[in-house]
């Protein structure tokens, strides 16, 4: 006969978060977009989600650098990640980013922390490549275009 299950046992395992998924990643990825691509160190949410999207996929970032030298944005749609948001609002607590309407603005601290970055060959090098090769090419102007079609939708 079987004996009856008297309980189970269960046990913790430490378990990795995905670097994109950690708050500092995401705040020095915020900090090279604001840095490096967005003008006067300003972007829109909308805007730096469209970075972060981007940063996700080689293909992404075709579109983006063909879309600055072209002048025109042609993607359709991005994704929104709750990750970027949460990293925003952590930038601003540490002082690293302002909230200047309508976005954000990279602080002095901010631009410090950046250079920083930029210094170490091993950090974010493929990433601040691509926001390097976009430079301020990307508009707000050119964000609102493809937004204002959702709009219409």
């Amino acid at each position: 006969m079987t004996e009856p299950m008297s309980g189970l046992l269960f046990e913790r395992k430490p378990s990795p978060v995905l670097a994109e998924h950690r708050p500092l990643y995401k705040i020095g990825q915020v900090l090279l977009i604001l840095h490096l691509a967005s003008r006067a160190g300003r972007s829109r949410l909308l805007r730096l989600h469209l970075f972060n999207w981007a940063l996700k996929s080689v293909d992404r970032q075709k579109l983006l650098i063909h879309a600055s030298t072209a002048k025109e944005l042609k993607v359709s749609a991005w994704g929104f990640d709750p990750a970027l948001a949460i990293a925003v609002r952590f930038a601003i607590a540490e002082g690293l980013v302002r909230e200047a309407s309508p976005g954000y603005e990279i602080t002095d601290e901010g631009v410090s922390f950046a250079k920083e970055i930029l210094k170490d060959p091993e950090l974010f090098s493929t990433d601040a490549a691509f926001l390097n090769q976009v430079g301020k090419g990307i508009t707000e102007a050119m964000v609102d275009a493809v937004a204002n079609g959702w709009e219409a939708q």
